[in-house]
């Protein structure tokens, strides 16, 4: 995969590299890409997106599903599955495609101009139907509302053919000899057409009238072009309601407010070749523009130039898939180039791996290397003795020094120092004792606070370091040297304690450990203090032993957490004890309140609760009056809500109510009472 880089935008020609033929078989096909590092490196984005010899147009559907491209010899036209990334059918045609057009989302709907005035249509099993126009056409638009097919090309009318009635309507007269391209505007449908004299006409669709006219070649020609001949249109195209490209034969791009008459922007491109294809680009306002030789991109509003790209071919067509970096280009040769810059837009979702792809390669860019060829400047060459050979065809001039074979470097360097070999030796020995030594314990300043833990996070770093050298892996980076935790080793404040409960249960084997980093820190100190630079670390333990202490920790654990909870129970008893004989010492004092006037003392419950009630918020308080009955909340039909409350009632009132209420039991009691007397006295006459 090929990268170029402009303005430092990188894009990827993600078809770079040679095809192999049809004819050859898997085996003789695997056995090319074990040879050729160019054909195994190749990357072959979607399969066969090729042409027999030419491609001439491409285009995308507005689904982004199918690619479609045309080309010779023969004629035909190849749709390709972004789905599949494969080719899905070929069509053959009896004449070469000027032009063509997809109606519908999908393929269902083509329509082509071809070289013999004949306009083909295509459904999705195949040809359709075809007809002939009356003079020779150079490119088409079709008008949605209306169902209408616009013809421009070797004559002064426009000839429209209605696909809803299926005849020709009455064609469009203008005053120019000849047309060249025409577009239709996507928002208001305004019909545009540029003729061989430099001009654009528009017309309105609706009334069949013209309704502006921009004389381009007049307006392109500025003090610093060079022309020969007048400028024809050869390229239009709409951006939105009120802007609209112009590209000229001569190589000039200008860009219109359809308000006024004057372009906003003239970019040439300085070949003076007809512009073949233009783009928008509207994530970044990029304009780009194509002629047979370069594909430029600039900026719309002030014209700076953001990058360009000049393939190995010459270019008929560009076409930029829509929400995307990708660009897809049809060329003077078989192969289609497709070209892909993350800046300008995200891969499409059906190569979605590019993005992950282009990442890598950023992270890891390749240098060129010469593998056969070693690169010398001319002190060097004096060294070796060779200085004689500057001019000779043995030595290749470059930059700031000579380009020579690497075999004719290892003889002179061999005869002009003979001991380079011991030399090696040496250097590599050397290596193998900083390895070793870099094993050591290497005395390092531990922090004030924190002595422990820091100790601690230097032999985990050791360890990551080793295994990330067996795995290959990145080192993560220090909490040492992370300045958001220094002031963890810095603030006493920041210090652990190791004799809190949430420590010695967390930690059960926290002791063992910690015995061996106190006597490391004791040993520290005193190298510190001696002011020693260098000391080896004594013998460690042979492998069996490390093992079986291991195992013995791990077997061990279980008694060590039982032991640290029975010196904490200990230590609680201990704690109660110690209060207990703190409360007996104490004496206890009375305590006098005074109450307010008009209050009546109950007892200290009320008064909490009142402080209590005090402390709450209003929301609270108006929760627990709700609950008492105190308060009544309900919503209004206007959708208000409504507040009722009841004050509380005094002793003297509670006690009457009380009164009133054993006073109407009573009376309630004697009502009974009387009718039952009543209802014996009938039944005793009944039965006298």
């Amino acid at each position: 995969m090929q990268v170029s880089s402009l303005n430092e935008v990188k894009i990827y020609s993600l078809s770079a590299g040679r095809s192999l033929p049809e004819w050859l078989s898997d085996r003789k096909k695997r056995a090319l890409q074990k040879k050729d590092v160019d054909i195994r490196r190749r990357i072959e984005l979607i399969q066969d997106f090729e042409m027999p010899t030419v491609s001439t147009k491409i285009k995308v559907s507005r689904d982004g599903q199918y690619i479609m491209a045309v080309g010779t010899y023969k004629p035909r036209v190849r749709c390709f599955d972004t789905y599949q990334l494969s080719q899905k059918f070929e069509r053959c045609l009896d004449s070469e495609v000027v032009t063509f057009e997809i109606l519908s989302d999908d393929y269902s709907k083509i329509v082509f101009l071809q070289c013999g005035r004949f306009v083909e249509f295509h459904s999705q099993h195949g040809h359709y139907y075809r007809t002939r126009i009356p003079k020779f056409g150079r490119d088409f638009s079709y008008h949605y509302p209306s169902c209408d097919l616009y013809f421009v090309g070797a004559s002064s009318e426009v000839y429209r053919l209605n696909l809803d009635q299926g005849r020709f309507l009455n064609s469009l007269q203008t005053e120019a000899s000849e047309s060249n391209v025409c577009d239709i505007n996507p928002v208001h449908f305004l019909f545009a057409m540029g003729t061989a004299e430099g001009k654009v006409e528009c017309w309105d669709p609706r009334t069949r009238n013209r309704v502006g006219l921009l004389d381009c070649a007049l307006s392109s020609v500025t003090a610093d072009t060079e022309i020969e001949g007048l400028p024809s249109i050869s390229a239009l195209k709409f951006d939105g309601a009120l802007n609209m490209a112009v590209g000229t034969s001569t190589g000039q791009v200008l860009l219109y407010d359809l308000r006024s008459s004057n372009p906003l922007i003239v970019k040439d491109h300085h070949y003076g070749l007809p512009i073949k294809s233009i783009q928008f680009q509207h994530q970044l306002d990029l304009i780009i523009s194509a002629d047979s030789r370069i594909i430029k991109m600039w900026n719309k509003d002030t014209g700076k130039i953001f990058t360009s790209m000049e393939p190995e071919h010459e270019i008929n067509d560009v076409c930029l898939y829509p929400n995307s970096g990708m660009l897809m280009t049809a060329n003077e040769a078989p192969k289609m180039n497709i070209y892909y810059s993350p800046v300008l837009g995200p891969a499409p979702k059906w190569c979605s791996f590019l993005d992950n792809l282009t990442e890598e390669l950023e992270e890891n860019p390749e240098s060129t290397v010469y593998d056969d060829y070693k690169f010398v400047t001319r002190k060097d060459l004096e060294n070796l003795g060779l200085a004689h050979l500057i001019g000779s065809s043995l030595l290749r001039a470059y930059m700031h020094g000579f380009f020579m074979d690497i075999r004719l470097y290892h003889k002179a360097k061999m005869m002009a120092n003979p001991f380079a070999y011991e030399e090696y030796r040496r250097e590599k020995i050397r290596q193998k004792i900083e390895e070793t030594r870099a094993q050591r314990v290497q005395l390092k300043k531990l922090p004030k606070v924190n002595k422990e833990l820091a100790l601690k996070l230097i032999e985990e770093e050791g360890e990551e370091q080793q295994i990330s050298r067996k795995r290959k892996q990145k080192n993560l980076p220090s909490l040492l040297k992370d300045d958001r935790f220094k002031v963890m080793f810095e603030n006493p404040d920041f210090q652990v304690d190791e004799q809190s409960e949430e420590f010695r249960l967390l930690n059960p084997l926290v002791s063992k450990i910690s015995e061996k980093r106190k006597r490391k820190l004791k040993v520290l100190e005193e190298l510190e203090a001696q002011g020693q630079e260098e000391e080896e670390e004594p013998e460690g333990k042979a492998s069996d032993a490390e093992s079986s202490e291991s195992s013995d920790d791990e077997k061990g654990w279980v008694e060590e957490v039982r032991k640290q909870r029975k010196l904490l129970r200990q230590e609680e008893k201990l704690k109660r004890q110690e209060r207990l004989k703190e409360d007996q010492q104490t004496l206890l004092k009375p305590q006098f309140f005074e109450i307010k006037e008009g209050e009546e003392f109950r007892s200290f419950k009320d008064s909490a609760k009142k402080q209590k009630l005090m402390k709450k918020t209003l929301e609270d308080r108006l929760k627990l009056e709700e609950k008492l009955g105190t308060l009544n909340v309900s919503d209004t039909t206007v959708g208000s809500k409504q507040a009722t409350f009841k004050l509380k009632k005094s002793e003297q009132q509670r006690k009457q109510q009380e009164a009133e209420k054993r006073h109407r039991q009573e009376r309630k009691s004697l009502r009974r009472s009387a009718s039952h007397l009543k209802s014996r006295r009938g039944r005793g006459r009944l039965f006298h």
